[in-house]
């Protein structure tokens, strides 16, 4: 009796789509190699029997070379029967995983998966000829459509196992693969489409890196424009005009004390929602009508070159540069979700082979990669004064990307091997996908983000309220005044990072500081420390013992940066 099915396949070959077309469960797909880290599961019914589908993460092989593909071959070992997920549109390398499937005592049903691709490519297979030579079922499948799924499901029964074919060597297997090839694929020539130059210019440096720079300009500038236009037509009119009569009325219910102070503002009739710090207030205001609109746009975004084919390009274009940071261009993977949140981005870390990568990665995101909540609010605080000094922000925090990752990589001991990173074809993002995905992640946003800035809020107020936080400011205020050039008040700010980066940088908004003091404050709160979710993850991924080394860099880094500015910028 088939109880527990384990889809298996190589990196960007649909294996998530294919699993959330089984299930119909909320997964979040990517056209990225290495995307899905930790295993998904879910449920289907087979013969009116619910079966538990489990959604590997992706793996080359059997021998596993990171923390993914251990998981991976862990998840093989309880299978009643493997889902192999292949790219018909690269079946020379997706054969190797099939043969050392086969090689076991585990039922196997093939998924040729990308069906609808090989007719652009010029690729004809015989699957039926694949089907006899493998000795297992071999279904087409375009899951993004969902083209053959059914058929799927309906010869999952039929997944059986090939006893002729014994365990042999690594050479043996690619001998077998050729020969399998030679039999049931055939290749037309055809000539290079605009598709196929647009691919090529985008993956060479010359022209390459000027596009990602284009590209990643314009996907940022995307980002604002709809943040913005959100903010202005959609969440501040509602905040101001519906919600704001409804927290009146409940303050003049409250009146002044404790209960008011703690759900609505510091200071009794004064309702500002960027500063009253009150849980129904702030607590709702800034990670909903200020940070929210620039989520939905930037996961927006991410989805967009997630699912078009171009991460892996950008990755392999900046290789050479992560690498000379003691990691590979997977680098880049880290980087881009942490703009968005640097939780996933930590959690993102794991794709990495060894310590040293994952180190290294993981502490320049906590260093200087702002989160999209932290950025909104950099352009909501520098932004009134122009982009000339978020652009300040920006190229410091780069600089300081770049610097700390050469300083890391020669003084980190360990290994940091190359990247083998296969290509897709560019691919027509699906709006279902996209949207789908989307609204994970901000529900996860939703769902993880606010409770922590309920809570974050919740404390501020405790400890404002029993003098801790002036306390601690007074203490500050000296390093801030002789190190940094910053008014004492601003010490408050630094404490209110470790909960809630984004408050933080709202809070020196009523400290009158010039725009030049300002870049420097919001320069230090994305340096000395991450927020206290990505403090946790990072706990979890790295090690008590490595994460203290991290918050040692963190710091020193945040002290040295800040005075540095403080030499260098005019007006401070």
């Amino acid at each position: 009796m088939i109880k527990k099915i384990v889809l298996m396949g190589n990196p960007n070959v649909g294996k998530s789509v294919v699993f959330s077309r089984l299930t119909g469960a909320n997964v979040i797909t990517s056209n990225y190699p290495g995307t899905t880290v930790d295993f998904s599961k879910g449920t289907m019914r087979i013969d009116g029997k619910k079966v538990e589908i489990i959604d590997a993460p992706g793996t080359y092989s059997l021998e596993p070379t990171n923390r993914a593909e251990e998981v991976a071959l862990q998840m093989l070992k309880e299978a009643d029967v493997v889902i192999n997920v292949v790219d018909a549109t690269n079946l020379e390398r997706n054969l190797y995983l099939t043969l050392q499937l086969l090689e076991g005592n585990t039922p196997v049903v093939i998924a040729l998966n990308l069906w609808d691709e090989t007719r652009h490519l010029g690729i004809h297979i015989d699957e039926k000829k694949l089907e006899q030579l493998l000795g297992i079922p071999v279904v087409t499948t375009n899951a993004l459509t969902g083209e053959g799924i059914k058929k799927l499901v309906s010869r999952i029964k039929d997944a059986c196992v090939n006893e002729n074919i014994k365990p042999t060597s690594e050479e043996g297997r690619w001998i077998e693969i050729g020969s399998i090839i030679r039999k049931v694929e055939r290749v037309e020539h055809r000539h290079h489409t605009i598709k196929d130059r647009i691919s090529e210019a985008t993956i060479k440096p010359l022209t390459g890196i000027p596009i990602a720079f284009i590209i990643i300009f314009l996907s940022f500038w995307v980002v604002r424009l709809i943040g913005e236009n959100l903010i202005s037509f959609v969440f501040e009119p509602f905040f101001e005009n519906w919600y704001k009569p409804l927290i009146i009325k409940l303050g003049n219910i409250l009146g002044p004390g404790l209960l008011y102070n703690l759900f609505i503002s510091q200071t009794y009739g004064d309702i500002d929602f960027v500063e009253s710090m009150g849980i129904l207030t702030t607590g709702l205001f800034v990670p909903i009508g200020m940070v929210l609109p620039y989520i939905i746009a930037f996961y927006l975004m991410l989805s967009i070159l997630e699912d078009s084919g171009y991460l892996p390009r950008l990755a392999t274009l900046v290789d050479n540069v992560f690498h000379k940071m003691g990691m590979h261009g997977h680098g880049i993977i880290p980087v881009f979700l942490g703009l968005g949140c640097n939780v996933p981005g930590a959690l993102s870390t794991r794709t990495l082979e060894t310590r040293k990568q994952r180190f290294i990665s993981a502490t320049l995101l906590a260093i200087a990669i702002p989160c999209m909540a932290q950025t909104a609010m950099i352009f909501g605080v520098l932004g009134q004064h122009g982009m000339y000094y978020i652009g300040i922000v920006v190229v410091t925090l780069i600089i300081i990307y770049i610097t700390a990752g050469l300083i890391l990589s020669r003084t980190i001991h360990g290994e940091s091997p190359e990247i083998f990173l296969e290509i897709p074809p560019y691919r027509r993002p699906s709006l279902r996908a996209i949207s789908k995905k989307t609204w994970m992640r901000i529900r996860w946003f939703l769902k993880e983000a606010i409770p922590f800035l309920f809570l974050g809020v919740f404390i501020i107020n405790i400890l404002y309220t029993a003098g801790i936080i002036q306390w601690l400011g007074n203490t500050l205020s000296p390093l801030m005044e002789t190190v940094f050039g910053l008014p004492g008040s601003a010490s408050i700010a630094l404490i209110i990072g470790f909960l809630r980066k984004d408050i933080a940088v709202g809070m020196l908004l009523p400290l009158n500081m010039n725009p030049m003091q300002l870049v420097i404050a919001v320069t230090i709160l994305t340096i000395y420390f991450p927020c206290v979710a990505t403090f946790t993850v990072l706990i979890k991924e790295l090690g008590i013992k490595d994460m203290l080394k991290s918050t040692v860099i963190m710091i020193g880094t945040a002290v040295a940066v800040g005075f540095i500015l403080r030499l260098i910028l005019p007006g401070v």
